[in-house]
């Protein structure tokens, strides 16, 4: 595309997003399953996706690979620590922003993707571009029943599963604990990685909860790492099978290194990667291990 024909499309896409921001909300899908309040809507060039009113995933309309929540590109940042993924389990499909990336920039990954509710698996192919290929196969099943019956093994597990409680959207007890983090373990190749998505602060709101997960994580994982997000009260972490601890210099460096070889394709990447942190939280050495016998999320979000 030359020059001017670029100056003319950015200007038209200008236009059109500043027509839609004149719009007024335009609801696109309403239904209850077993599991969500679902709605997708439109409103001022953004395509939402709600479960109980709670805003799950956003998607610009001029350009399906922008306008998505900062937290899900720090689901890239295992390129650092392993530069050869391959295949990807994510559990959590909701708008698919995160399968939508990895879909365009990595075609030669191959990302299972697990969601408990069909209804969000239709609405994510007929509003939110997610189309199933042999590199994107949807699997519509419970992450832990999943995991307990495949035979697989991953480069990368992706953890984005929430439901809806009292207390706003939660994650499944039966997907934060040692056992079920001992069981995702045991599907990850030699150099494997598991990312988990948690909302929280590391020093703030749920911040009892993000220590609880910390350091029930390095009960089965020799190192942990944190991706505080900037933008919205998101923590990834990220827990490497590799005994090697990486410092902040070495992380840079190295994901330096995966930008400039084509490996890391994200075009945000180098600033995603500033966010890490090998320290962990304040009080994670006193936090609760998460137990299938044991896990008060409940109170932990509450902060009791």
């Amino acid at each position: 595309m030359n020059r001017r024909a670029t100056i003319i499309l950015t200007l038209l896409l200008g236009a059109l997003a500043a027509l839609a921001q004149d719009q007024p909300r335009q609801v696109l899908f309403e239904r209850i399953s077993k599991y969500h309040h679902i709605e997708v809507y439109d409103e001022q060039g953004v395509r939402m996706l709600s479960f109980n009113g709670s805003c799950e995933t956003r998607m610009s309309l001029a350009d399906p690979l922008q306008g998505h929540f900062e937290y899900t590109e720090y689901f890239q940042m295992p390129f650092i620590w392993n530069p050869d993924i391959k295949t990807v389990l994510m559990a959590g499909l909701g708008g698919g922003s995160a399968q939508r990336s990895f879909q365009h920039y990595y075609t030669n990954i191959t990302v299972d993707t697990v969601e408990i509710d069909p209804v969000v698996v239709e609405v994510a192919e007929k509003f939110f571009h997610l189309t199933p290929s042999p590199t994107l196969r949807l699997h519509t099943n419970d992450a832990r029943q999943f995991l307990r019956h495949s035979t697989t093994t991953y480069d990368l597990i992706l953890m984005d599963a929430y439901a809806t409680t009292r207390y706003g959207s939660s994650i499944p007890p039966h997907l934060v604990t040692r056992e079920f983090f001992q069981l995702a373990n045991g599907h990850l190749g030699s150099n494997g990685v598991l990312c988990y998505n948690v909302i929280g602060q590391i020093v703030g709101s749920r911040d009892q909860f993000i220590a609880a997960i910390y350091r029930t994580l390095k009960q089965v994982f020799p190192q942990v790492y944190l991706f505080p997000a900037e933008e919205t009260q998101n923590v990834v972490f990220l827990a490497t099978k590799s005994p090697e601890k990486w410092t902040y210099s070495q992380a840079q460096l190295t994901g330096n290194t995966r930008i400039r070889d084509g490996v890391a394709r994200l075009p945000s990447f180098w600033m995603r990667m500033k966010e890490f942190t090998d320290r962990p939280p304040p009080n994670a050495a006193t936090a609760t291990i998460l137990t299938d016998d044991y896990c008060p999320i409940e109170r932990l979000i509450e902060g009791h």
